[in-house]
């Protein structure tokens, strides 16, 4: 009776609660990965190209454990199975004395001659021949190796700022080798490589302004030099106890210095020398102020007679391209970008200087969209805009000179696609003969030919596996097929395909995206709960575009849930106005566009149940999650946030001031969720690892101390020598399906 009671007093939407979050549903939820793993097969495209570059081989999955391989001519467009995977078996068979299969070959490695009559391969200590014409094996000397294949769809690897003392300097040797530069008692000095005495080019240096971590910067003739004078700044040491060490019994207390917010940082600037003279040309720093802290890159020009370096003001409004004349100091900004709200260094700077033509390209947003210009170096003015239009330019990955085209990558090119899907283009620096090399609808990964006449790209939604083509980088044409993935064996396990849903944000016009994952098991006719997955950092944007066969959301769905993810205002790839809500805002997080989105959602699909609405997230989703239940808990009444930076003045200096700006302001108060906690609806847990390097786990602490004060109910856990991300361990994920099920289904979690 008591059971029957729990059901009816946990009803949503009119609807009976379903037998949810029982011991089947979690048992479904932990063996998903396990249950879909390897069911998509022809998924991938590796290219091995011919050292012509116009025939390439790949080795495709066709099934669970067998692969074939194909030959492509890519000129004639012809693509066919590169050898007689049965007659190979058997001679291979018969050399070694054991059966193998023909599509289980024991390689993966094979070299085809140019007229694809023969096929070498490793096997057994030996480099081994086929024949195709008469099918026979024969040894050979040359070992097969495998081809170098560029793989254009890497991101480059992108650095996190560091203070200049973590640098070490350069080679300090002038280029004609004749002097080497050097710092004694944190001043600067030259001597002679051949030996001889040392001449101190500084005399003001200490030990607060010094040049103790500079790296050197001589000019091509060797007559002059930069070098980097940086005014210390703080040292913010973060202290945490290891409480349960793995090699002792007693804890351990561990410090590392951690800028945050508001810290005085070191300023690196470049001093100029003469080595002729012996002196310092005085070079003013009206440009360059209050630099950020990462040292500038020095850049001299061919003829010695200017350096330039950029220039990053602290509080990321001001981006300069500063020229410095070698002979009388006077600085110039090339380039003056500025901004009433941020400037994306981080992820939207790019600039390469063209010195033997007095040109440098440079990305900026200053038109509202991404996009790249040709500049001229000498004067500063903008020659031509390289790209144009409401689409935005997302990396530049090759720069040819000599074409003087650039390779890039590009979203927002076609209106009927999603616009955060990446496609590839190419484009003259004169901003002619824009040419998009891919083009259907999906989002790509490329890899071109070692001669850039041909690319294989490979497209996919979440709604569609991988599509794998054949392009001509000419005109971007497709010239063949490669590869359609087969997806039968996944759907054959009950697997959702997730559904794309967008819908207008809050002004009533912007089209915002997301997805939608429903569990295997479900039922039109019933309700769900929902869960946001949430993540809004401005760095970037998060709901998945390509195809993926498995996620964390699904594990969390297959309890009885619908599962959301939402890129709201304020993420990026969009507008510089879509991205400009983060501005000195993180505590927005998109949140009005996301429920606009989910009520949008629940009026074409009834079963989403909004009156039962959970949000989950970690790092600066931990700090949107317990958001949600401080501003809209009338929307939201279940959270788990995970390592949130709660407060923006506890978190890493560079992310945070990037976005919330310096000095700071009384926002950062105001956006707080330490400020806020009183304002608490909902469940709440809270998870943090007490090892976070990368959020000071004190942030989460001190959210905690502010709801005992206001004397609010929620859950803690704390986990023992954990780090950043600890919710997404085993254990952390169980704690938060438990958490949503207990708070949402209204049930105890495997309680059946």
């Amino acid at each position: 009776m008591l059971r029957w009671l729990l059901i009816v007093l946990v009803m949503g939407s009119g609807q009976w609660a379903q037998a949810q979050g029982t011991k089947a549903d979690y048992e479904r939820s932990e063996k998903f990965r396990e249950r879909t793993a390897n069911k998509v097969f022809r998924r991938w495209v590796a290219p091995q190209w011919f050292s012509k570059g116009d025939k390439f081989w790949y080795r495709v999955q066709t099934g669970a454990s067998t692969f074939e391989f194909i030959a492509v001519d890519a000129i004639q467009g012809q693509r066919e199975v590169a050898f007689d995977h049965a007659a190979l078996a058997k001679a291979l068979s018969e050399r070694t004395n054991s059966k193998l299969e023909p599509h289980k070959l024991p390689f993966d490695v094979i070299r085809l001659s140019d007229d694809l009559a023969t096929v070498d391969f490793n096997h057994g200590g030996q480099t081994l021949r086929f024949e195709k014409a008469t099918s026979t094996l024969r040894e050979t000397t040359e070992k097969v190796e495998p081809a170098k294949s560029e793989a254009e769809d890497r991101r480059p690897r992108r650095r996190s700022p560091r203070e200049p003392s973590a640098y070490e300097p350069r080679d300090a040797r002038s280029p004609d080798g004749k002097w080497v530069a050097f710092v004694k008692d944190h001043r600067v000095g030259v001597r002679p490589a051949s030996g001889g005495e040392a001449i101190e080019l500084t005399t003001d240096a200490s030990e607060e302004d010094s040049y103790n971590w500079t790296p050197f910067y001589w000019s091509p003739d060797s007559r002059k030099l930069v070098a980097l004078r940086t005014k210390r700044g703080d040292k913010h040491i973060v202290h945490f106890v290891e409480s349960s060490p793995k090699d002792q019994l007693q804890p351990k207390l561990h410090s590392f210095d951690y800028l945050k917010p508001g810290d005085r940082i070191p300023e690196p600037k470049p001093h100029l020398f003469d080595i002729e003279q012996r002196r310092e040309i005085q070079v003013s720093d009206e440009l360059f102020r209050t630099p950020w802290l990462n040292h500038p890159d020095i850049e001299w020009s061919p003829d010695s007679s200017r350096f330039l370096h950029v220039y990053n003001q602290r509080g990321h409004q001001v981006l300069r391209v500063i020229a410095v004349n070698a002979q009388t100091g006077a600085a110039q900004a090339i380039v003056n970008e500025e901004s009433t709200t941020f400037i994306d260094y981080a992820h939207k700077q790019y600039l390469q200087l063209l010195p033997e033509t007095d040109e440098l390209i440079w990305m900026s947003e200053r038109s509202g969209w991404n996009h790249l210009y040709l500049i001229d170096s000498q004067t500063g003015a903008v020659k031509n805009s390289m790209t144009s239009g409401e689409w935005v330019v997302r990396q530049v990955d090759h720069v040819d000179v000599e074409a003087r085209q650039v390779w890039f990558r590009a979203s927002g090119l076609f209106p009927e696609q999603d616009p955060y899907y990446v496609h590839f283009c190419r484009v003259n620096f004169d901003g002619t003969g824009f040419t998009r090399l891919t083009s259907s609808d999906g989002t790509y990964g490329v890899q071109f030919s070692p001669d850039r006449r041909f690319l294989v790209g490979i497209y996919s939604r979440v709604d569609l596996p991988n599509v794998s083509e054949l392009r001509r980088c000419s005109d971007g044409t497709v010239i063949c097929e490669l590869e359609r993935a087969d997806s039968t064996e996944l759907l054959k396990t009950g697997w959702q395909t997730p559904e794309r849903f967008t819908a207008k944000g809050r002004d009533g016009k912007t089209d915002i995206y997301g997805v939608i994952i429903r569990p295997t098991t479900f039922d039109a006719s019933k309700s769900y709960p929902v869960i946001e997955h949430i993540y809004a950092g401005p760095h970037a944007a998060f709901v998945p575009k390509a195809f993926i066969d498995s996620s964390t959301m699904q594990t969390i769905a297959e309890l009885g849930f619908i599962v959301v993810q939402i890129d709201g205002m304020g993420t990026s790839h969009r507008s510089k106005a879509f991205h400009d809500v983060a501005a000195k805002n993180l505590g927005d997080s998109g949140f009005p566009d996301r429920i606009l989105w989910m009520k949008a959602a629940a009026r074409k699909y009834p079963q989403l149940d909004l009156t039962r609405v959970g949000i989950y997230g970690g790092s600066a989703g931990g700090q949107s999650s317990t958001r949600a239940l401080l501003a809209f808990g009338d929307f939201y009444k279940v959270a788990v946030s995970d390592c949130g930076c709660h407060d923006n003045r506890m978190d890493k200096i560079w992310w945070n001031e990037l976005w919330m700006g310096w000095p700071i302001g009384p926002h950062y108060d105001e956006q707080s969720n330490v400020t806020q906690a009183h304002r608490l609806q909902g469940k709440l847990l809270l998870v943090v690892g007490e090892m976070d390097r990368n959020v000071d786990p004190t942030s989460t602490m001190q959210v905690v101390n502010a709801l005992i004060k206001a004397d609010k109910d929620f859950d803690l856990l704390v986990v023992p020598g954990g780090g950043h991300g600890i919710a997404e361990s085993p254990y952390g994920q169980r704690r938060r399906k438990d958490f949503f099920v207990r708070h949402l289904l209204g049930v105890e979690p495997r309680s059946r």
